[in-house]
């Protein structure tokens, strides 16, 4: 009680702490305010933020003498750095967690070439434009030297990342091609421009802090390992838990913590160590996913607001009463846009990337940060002295830069929308291209039961242990009801006060350890994530994460499973229902997965152990969906341990024709006789075609088998279906799109799951004695009419 008394309710209003709480209060609030009013004009977040600090700050309410004195004490400057401090700690550290470093380490060429362009012509404007500011920015007792060129070099060449990050987020361009440029770009501009500041730290201080610099490396790496070796201990700590418990959590941030206030304290920046602590952190088990579940919450909605907030808190319109002031940041907010576009867009020309896309990485490269505000700052207390005006000035700039950049992003994204669509919906189209493209899963579960069996097909559908895959597991989780609004909270029962966290149970658990243990066998990183809804709206969760997440497949396990007697057996009704509603409504292709047969889908323990190959089948019927069921197995025959055999049922007739064909024309190749195949149907002769290039490219080559069996009706194919029964561990078919095909139109009689199709539903019936699971194969639909409408 006194202590509070003491706190709050004294004569001194001026007390920092109290200040400083009010004050991020205020940003909070008033940033909310703003981005529901810019939200609506399409403007993101930080830009509603950074507003809400200029409201605040000495152009706004802090004009009023007794705000700026409650506000602004003298004494406060300390806490609200110590309070970016933490701030910076938390954002790098959980920046380093989720940054895709592999798609850097594929794409370092234009990632590079990009950054060095808007980079570069930044540094050589700051170069010449320091001759010519130098009488309005350098103190008049301060001559003219290198630090301060390198200084307004750097300055005139940052980006930040924070600010670059989050607008991805916002706007919903980071998983978009463009949008991974974008960022990784603006990354590798900041880690490069802080290095540099370093080493000018370094150089300008003395031997001693060479000295220093040696120790903290050395004490770097021995915090990066000691981090590994921590996780790999909690990880097997606790096996029934779903998150690590906060004291483990408390551990690990105050390492981070005191690691990053050595570095400072010694007079170097530790952006770049929490970073690295995030990179080198190990991405999987329990420790990783709860650090990220812990941090991304409160970083996104508390830290990262008020880091927004205090940039445009900083800015002093006061300054502008000046004409020479005006003319000085319009200088170098001119200089800051123009480097940026001049050097990415003379990149993009090179590199040969449109327009468009070389006007919008200008625009994200040339947002500023906090970074800027270190620049300055640092420099004007350890390297020389900045005048008031020149610092307050260069502040402005920073935020006028940002607040002009962001909104161009937004508009460009309007205008530019293809850019960002999700245009990688379909592996039909690019059948004939490098195995090395980076392949979207996003793999969906109802329960541990299923984990098995869609991990399984995620591990096939890799191909070589190179080829580049970004999965994503999502627990779809039954919401039983919504808590109700007209009682009071104490009314409510334990369900309705349960946190959607807390939904899944044990289930959770279980399935995290099938997801490390398949991460340790397979060194396949997987990313979870949770969609908690109602049954009747679970698949507009599903799909709006395909989306945003630009998954090219959606995998989804049957609601039927298999009993020890090999009986398929009924889960929940409106599990089945929800898948057939994703098939609809899906924007990329769908694999339904029916785990069925003594061994199961192709296990991930056998795939890993050198003496173990896997039979798959691949049985092509003709269609669009079976066309994608080819393309899904070109990713499939690439793995090495996988043998795939492609079996194409055709007519009896084809045969004669076939024969007629080869006697004609003995001096044609094997692959011209497959050609020669006779036609009447469109659909056929782009069957025909696709086959041929699949021909060409792996059957020629000996990497696929390839096998054609001709029948005359269904009942010839269920029987040819019923000798290949016992030979593959997984067969893979198209749902449907054959139209009215004489070799399964004879099968519908007996169909009891439409959204199979009539092949798949054959295969899982539990009448049909198949010792494999199957893959169901439907290509994405460019419509929303789907047969399971009618």
């Amino acid at each position: 009680m006194e202590a509070t008394h003491k706190f709050v309710c004294q004569d001194d209003l001026t007390n920092p702490l109290s200040s400083m709480a009010i004050q991020v209060s205020c940003i909070l609030v008033i940033s909310h305010f703003f981005n529901i009013v810019l939200k609506a004009l399409g403007q993101p977040g930080p830009i509603a933020q950074i507003l809400a600090g200029l409201v605040l700050g000495p152009t706004g309410l802090c004009n009023i003498p007794d705000v700026r004195k409650y506000f602004l004490p003298a004494s406060a400057a300390q806490y609200y750095e110590m309070f970016g401090f933490f701030c910076r700690i938390l954002f790098m550290f959980l920046f380093g967690l989720e940054v895709d470093i592999a798609y850097i380490r594929r794409n370092r060429r234009v990632v590079c070439m990009i950054a060095c362009g808007g980079a570069s012509i930044g540094a050589i404007f700051g170069l010449i434009s320091s001759f010519f500011l130098r009488q309005y920015l350098l103190n008049k007792k301060s001559p003219m030297n290198a630090k301060y060129v390198f200084c307004m070099m750097l300055f005139l060449a940052y980006s930040a990342t924070p600010v670059v990050n989050r607008l991805a987020a916002e706007l919903r361009f980071a998983t978009s091609d463009i949008g991974r440029l974008a960022v990784a770009s603006a990354l590798v501009i900041e880690l490069a421009c802080i290095l540099v500041f370093d080493l000018l730290i370094l150089f300008s201080t003395g031997k001693s802090s060479i000295g220093n610099a040696f120790l903290i490396l050395v004490g770097l790496v021995l915090v990066l390992v000691a981090f590994r070796y921590l996780a790999t201990w909690l990880n097997k700590r606790i096996n029934n838990l779903k998150y690590l418990r906060n004291p483990e959590v408390f551990l690990i941030l105050s390492i981070l913590i005191a690691t990053s206030m050595l570095i400072e304290m010694s007079k170097f920046n530790s952006i770049i160590a929490c970073f690295l602590a995030g990179v080198a952190f190990p991405k999987e088990g329990k420790t990783a996913r709860t650090l990220l579940h812990k941090l991304t919450y409160s970083v996104h909605n508390f830290v990262l607001p008020v880091y927004f907030g205090y940039i445009g808190f900083q800015f002093d319109g006061t300054y502008f009463r000046s004409l020479s002031h005006i003319l000085i940041v319009l200088v170098l907010v001119l200089l800051s846009l123009t480097s940026k576009i001049g050097g990415v867009l003379a990149v993009c020309h090179y590199l040969k990337i449109p327009l468009s896309e070389g006007v919008f990485l200008s625009f994200v490269l040339n947002l500023k940060g906090h970074a800027d505000l270190l620049f300055v700052g640092s420099a004007s207390k350890l390297l020389f002295d900045w005048d008031a005006v020149a610092y307050n000035l260069l502040v402005m700039t920073i935020v006028i830069n940002t607040v002009i950049s962001g909104p161009m992003v937004a508009v460009l994204m309007k205008k530019e929308y293809q850019l960002f669509a999700h245009s990688h919906t379909t592996l039909g189209t690019e059948l004939v291209e490098k195995p090395e493209n980076e392949l979207r899963v996003l793999g969906c579960v109802y329960g541990p039961r299923q984990v098995s069996a869609v991990l399984s097909v995620i591990a096939t559908l890799r191909g070589p242990q190179t080829a580049p895959i970004m999965p994503y597991l999502a627990h779809l989780i039954e919401l039983q009801q919504k808590r109700r609004t007209n009682v009071s909270y104490h009314e409510l029962e334990d369900d309705e006060l349960s946190d959607e966290d807390e939904y899944g149970g044990n289930d959770v658990v279980e399935i995290h350890g099938a997801v490390d243990a398949f991460t340790k066998e397979t060194t396949i990183l997987i990313t979870t994530i949770k969609a908690v809804s109602t049954l009747p709206f679970l698949y507009e969760d599903v799909c709006t994460a395909a989306e945003d997440l630009r998954a090219t497949i959606i995998l989804l396990p049957f609601h039927k499973h298999q009993r020890i007697d090999g009986k398929m057996e009924s889960g929940k009704e409106a599990v089945r229902t929800t898948n057939q509603k994703i098939l609809r409504h899906a924007p990329s292709s769908v694999g339904i997965v029916v785990e069925k047969g003594l061994a199961g889908a192709v296990g991930f323990a056998q795939l890993t152990r050198v003496d173990t190959v896997q039979h798959v089948a691949t049985l092509f019927f003709g269609g669009p969906d079976d066309r994608e069921a080819i393309a899904w197995s070109t990713r499939i025959a690439n793995h090495p341990r996988i043998n795939l055999t492609v079996i194409r049922f055709l007519p009896s007739e084809s045969s004669n024709t076939r024969n007629m064909r080869v006697e004609s024309e003995k001096g044609n190749n094997d692959i011209e006789v497959f050609m020669a195949l006779s036609s009447l149907e469109m659909g056929n002769d782009i069957d025909n075609a696709f086959l041929n290039d699949f021909y060409n490219g792996y059957v020629a080559s000996g990497k696929v088998g390839y096998v054609e069996k001709y029948v005359n009706n269904g009942t010839e194919t269920v029987a040819a279906l019923r000798d290949i029964g016992d030979l593959y561990a997984l067969y893979i078919v198209g749902r449907g799109g054959r139209g009215h095909s004489p070799l399964t139109t004879q099968m519908s009689d007996w169909e009891e799951c439409p959204e199979l199709g009539t092949v798949g539903d054959l295969l899982a019936s539990s009448d049909f004695n198949v010792n494999g699971s199957i893959l169901v194969v439907q290509q994405h639909r460019h419509t929303n009419k789907d047969p399971i409408d009618d």
